[in-house]
């Protein structure tokens, strides 16, 4: 089993696992828990079983969140709704919600995930827990009061409005045939170099299969296809308008332009691939390097750098944190895979939201908003924790995405190998000299001689290949995974590839920016702000990769070695570190998404406080339907949405029914509250 924290000597104290049964969480668990997270461990196990695709699952973990949220403030008199703006009462206000919520998580889920791969696993796994909760799942009408109508309601209008809001759900997430076509042909990992490429700033589908035609041309078998290019004119949470740049439509914020090979940026486009080639050299422990990572060593870093030297104590106990020394190859190899988030994962939103879940889990947790006020019960800490965390990681999704295609930057193995195949850029006196060539870096980058490949020498098993350029990198998955590892050794750097799974090699859409990285940073920016610390429980969270027990695409790690982060934004900037020794992306892709992450997150916070904001529970209008003292379009819109219903709170006649007389109030207090 695999742990998100573990109980070690220096006491994290925090246990979830990431192998879960099918529903995501045990029975006990459901029983010690609110019911809220407990359906957020449902979409988790959900998400493992589903294809991977983050920006996608970002909206399932938001809308979940808000169905649920709003469910539990259908029985709260001062509690603002997202969505949602019924109000009842209830004998047993504990348990009507926890019915509630449970019919809408259960319908909005099934209908997220019915055309999942693993669809019959995870709608049986869905069924089952209704089951073990009591709630008939044949219990489906809309109508009445009930708290599972009142459930079916809401999720059928979440639902509902959901199809409209720029996912393109109903096409499978699929933009618009024809639209957003690659720059470039297809990569063939498994041939040398990069000979079809047009132009190596900009993002190269790959294929990791190929055959021969009669006249011995190579053709791709399947070809990546970009996924969610369109997820920038999503539907926020917390974004405003303004926040787009009028001049790069999709653009939230103002990020730098991507570096670009021989034009803007051309010196930071190949420091950034050099940079690449210098760490995935590391990719082993055969070396004997170490490196303290404690956090007395490494981490505080400033936002967008990585500059920091550690944290001198520990705020929660007042002593410095001892030395952690570990194999320099192991650390990288771990990080790389511990961040991967591939296939079978939860995708990093889904990641940060184990992370949120094990924070709670510390026994020395209170749940207090921003560290301060009256404590909630877990109920109320959930709904508004996967609230807040998940609609900033929804809109992470969309600025990062935004970026990426806008600028259609490519990811290393484009560059690496398109470089390589020109040759060397560092020295015109020596052969395969190319100003579009690599830089000669001595032991990591070097130019195949007939010296180096004689007999005996570094390059000698490279000899049919003198003139072009090797480098130290990692040469692939082993024949046996589970009992052998790679290491690094010389290769040709047109066979380059990063160190991933030979069915991954790289995501299928835009490196620039690191979609790691500006969820990462999101996530810890809201974890921080809503628990009122930076520090994690304690001051320290740890992770233990057990000797030969924990790496996937090798074995490994070759000893135990312990993962120690003080802080959220320490841990998320090792999320954005390990995508460069896993060779996903350059340095440039990662601190800019760092950034746009803590702009994201400053968004939702301001979003999700007034959501929080009670309520005055005789509103100066009736008109205000969402409470924010003026009528708008937003009352507009939630009139529109339960016309025809009997809802109380959108009744403005008194008739009974919402309809003409109800508009008429409405716009006769439209624009203020009179």
């Amino acid at each position: 089993m695999h742990e998100i924290f573990r109980r070690g000597r220096l006491g994290a104290a925090v246990v979830t696992t990431l192998a879960a049964a099918v529903l995501g969480a045990s029975d006990a668990a459901w029983a010690a828990d609110s019911v809220a997270r407990g359906w957020n461990e449902a979409v988790l196990a959900a998400i493992r079983k589903d294809t991977p695709r983050p920006p996608v699952h970002a909206r399932n973990l938001f809308h979940l969140s808000v169905a649920m949220y709003d469910a539990w403030a259908v029985y709260e008199p001062t509690a603002r709704h997202y969505l949602f703006a019924e109000k009842h009462a209830a004998v047993d206000r504990a348990a009507a919600q926890h019915e509630t919520i449970s019919y809408a998580a259960y319908r909005l889920l099934r209908h997220r995930f019915a055309s999942s791969p693993n669809a019959a696993l995870t709608l049986a796994a869905l069924d089952a827990r209704m089951a073990a909760l009591g709630y008939p799942i044949s219990v489906t009408t809309t109508e009445g009061n009930a708290p599972a109508a009142v459930g079916n309601r809401l999720a059928a209008q979440l639902i509902a409005a959901s199809l409209d809001d720029g996912s393109r759900e109903a096409q499978g997430y699929q933009a618009e045939s024809g639209s957003y076509p690659p720059v470039n042909p297809p990569l063939i990992v498994g041939l040398p170099f990069n000979p079809t490429l047009v132009d190596a700033s900009h993002w190269q589908p790959l294929a990791l299969s190929y055959t021969f035609d009669p006249k011995g041309n190579a053709v791709p078998g399947t070809v990546q296809k970009r996924l969610a290019p369109h997820w920038a004119f999503v539907q926020p949470f917390g974004l405003l308008a303004g926040d787009m740049d009028p001049s790069r439509p999709g653009v939230y914020f103002d990020p730098p332009e991507v570096p670009l090979l021989n034009g803007d940026g051309d010196a930071e486009f190949r420091a950034g691939h050099e940079d690449v080639l210098r760490r995935t050299a590391w990719l082993t422990p055969d070396d004997g390097v170490t490196m303290d990572i404690s956090p007395s060593a490494i981490g505080n870093n400033p936002l967008g750098a990585d500059t920091g030297t550690g944290h001198p104590v520990n705020p929660a106990t007042g002593a410095p944190y001892p030395s952690n020394i570990v194999l320099r190859g192991d650390w990288a190899r771990c990080i790389a895979e511990f961040w991967a988030d591939g296939p079978q994962s939860s995708t990093p939103p889904g990641h940060w939201n184990e992370i949120a879940n094990a924070v709670v889990d510390h026994p020395g947790f209170v749940r207090r908003i921003g560290g301060d006020g009256p404590e909630l019960d877990a109920l109320e800490w959930d709904v508004k924790m996967y609230v807040m965390l998940n609609g900033a990681l929804h809109d992470a999704a969309i600025t990062a995405w935004g970026v990426k295609t806008h600028y259609d930057g490519s990811r290393p193995i484009t560059a690496i190998r398109h470089l390589a195949g020109n040759g060397q850029c560092s020295d015109p006196s020596l052969p395969s000299f190319d100003l579009d060539g690599v830089n000669l870096l001595p032991g990591v980058v070097e130019l195949v001689t007939e010296a180096t490949a004689a007999p005996g020498q570094r390059h000698a098993h490279l000899a049919d290949h003198v003139g072009a350029i090797a480098v130290v990198g990692w040469p692939g998955v082993p024949a046996n995974p589970a009992t052998e590892h790679s290491g690094v050794e010389w290769i040709l750097a047109g066979e380059w590839v990063p160190y991933q799974r030979a069915n991954f090699v790289t995501p299928p859409f835009a490196g620039y920016v690191s979609g790691h990285s500006t969820f990462s940073r999101t996530a810890a920016e809201v974890l921080a702000r809503i628990t009122g610390s930076a520090f994690f429980p304690g001051g320290l969270a740890t992770y233990t990769c057990e000797a030969n027990d924990f790496l996937v695409f090798e074995a490994g790690p070759s000893q135990d070695l312990e993962f120690q982060w003080a802080t959220y934004y320490d841990a998320a900037d090792a999320a954005g570190q390990s995508r460069i020794y896993g060779g996903i992306h350059p340095v440039f892709d990662d601190f800019p998404g760092r950034v746009l992450g803590h702009q994201v997150a400053t968004r939702s916070h301001e979003r999700s406080l007034a959501l929080f904001d009670p309520i005055d529970p005789a509103p100066p209008c009736a008109g205000d339907l969402d409470g924010d003292g003026l009528v708008d379009g937003h009352d507009l819109g939630q009139l529109l949405v339960l016309w025809g219903t009997t809802t109380v709170s959108a009744d403005l006649d008194g008739d009974g029914l919402v309809g003409g007389g109800d508009l008429a109030v409405l716009l006769a207090q439209w624009g203020a509250c009179k």
